[in-house]
């Protein structure tokens, strides 16, 4: 068939292999280890030091962000810490399985390369935190110890070279504690929720597979803006998947806002916040778009939030499953988390509170992990 300059086809091939928001999802796995470990980190450090005062940060403080809007993974070391006058980096690793014949480390993590000499000199300024996962064990490392015992050899799974240290060395160096025990159930837990909530992606393009198969026309889909909620999330799953953005961003924005109210479904929400979600991150908001944003989100999260049940489900209505509720309000809650951080880092938002963990909008984490297990 001859294609026409003024459409797209979106078939499969054409559709990005990674959306936005699914990329966001891979960041989040480890921001939900590292905002859960931070506090029982501190308490660490501070059996360790018991005679100085102790902090732990993430960097950017409030306005931390797990994600960055044009992809890639952030450079900027995962915890700032003090202890008494002393400042110093920490990096996080989190395996888990223990049972390897080596770990890795990456180079520039660990040490930096002399210009004249090409000498590698390892970091002073950090410390490796590592945490297996299956032993609840953790040791704090220097990065000159990993230089010392470790060897620069090429990693597949990483495709570029990395510290590899002997697994029959590297595992002495780890203690047990009780606390991180429950630390790790947690991250599990939330690990569970995230899979289990973005599976409504799949199952959306599931159901619009024949609407992404087909031939697009481009510049209406661009230009005409639907008026009915259905017909809108639809139009903005496809510009999405086929990363195109409507002509009038910021008007359709603000029309999706203005259907969000104190008595939406979480069937409305999912897919009204979505839409939101979408619009936001490729709009530049005017002032007073970031404060009708921002009073949107937070009537948004109240009425989630108000729907949490005490056997872990969350229901709005008899017409569909509790099951499929749950994974719509946990959808919007990690949507409605992303946004909120994003709006406090770009926008110097202070009228949002800010997210120190993943899903930290989940009153009863244990009975809603449990009620997916029993019901999923």
């Amino acid at each position: 068939m001859r294609k026409d300059a003024k459409t797209t086809y979106a078939q499969s091939s054409d559709i990005k292999s990674r959306t936005y928001l699914e990329y966001r999802r891979d960041m989040k796995k480890k921001a939900i280890a590292e905002l859960e470990i931070m506090d029982w980190l501190k308490a660490v450090l501070e059996q360790s030091h018991p005679d100085v005062s102790v902090a732990v940060s993430k960097a950017g403080g409030d306005a931390f962000l797990w994600f960055l809007r044009k992809g890639n993974v952030t450079r900027e070391p995962d915890y700032r810490a003090t202890i008494g006058e002393k400042k110093f980096n920490i990096e996080f690793q989190y395996a888990e399985h223990s049972d390897l014949p080596s770990f890795d480390f990456t180079v520039s993590k660990i040490a930096k390369k002399e210009r004249k000499s090409e000498k590698r000199i390892p970091h002073t300024d950090r410390q490796i935190l590592y945490v297996l996962k299956d032993k609840k064990s953790f040791a704090l490392i220097e990065p000159s110890w990993i230089a010392e015992n470790g060897s620069i050899g090429f990693v597949s799974a990483w495709r570029k070279d990395a510290y590899q240290v002997p697994a029959s060395r590297f595992t002495k160096l780890f203690s047990t504690d009780t606390h991180l025990a429950e630390v790790i159930e947690s991250i599990e837990r939330k690990n569970d929720l995230l899979r289990f909530q973005h599976e409504v992606l799949s199952l959306t393009k599931e159901k619009l597979a024949h609407l992404l198969e087909q031939v697009i026309d481009e510049k209406k889909l661009v230009t005409f803006m639907p008026n009915d909620l259905e017909s809108f999330f639809r139009t903005c799953f496809i510009l999405d998947n086929i990363d195109r953005t409507p002509a009038n961003i910021n008007l359709w924005l603000v029309y999706a806002l203005a259907l969000l109210n104190k008595d939406n479904s979480l069937d409305e929400l999912y897919r009204l916040l979505y839409c939101v979600d979408f619009l936001y991150a490729r709009a530049e908001l005017t002032e007073t778009e970031v404060k009708l944003m921002a009073d949107k989100i937070a009537l948004a999260l109240k009425r989630v939030v108000s729907l949490e049940r005490k056997d872990g489900s969350y229901q709005s209505t008899p017409r569909l499953s509790p099951l499929d509720e749950t994974r719509f309000a946990l959808f919007s809650i990690n949507l409605l988390e992303d946004i909120i951080q994003d709006m406090i880092h770009y926008y110097h938002i202070k009228s949002l509170q800010p997210i120190r963990k993943i899903y930290q909008h989940v009153k009863d984490l244990p009975k809603v992990s449990d009620f997916i297990s029993r019901c999923a």
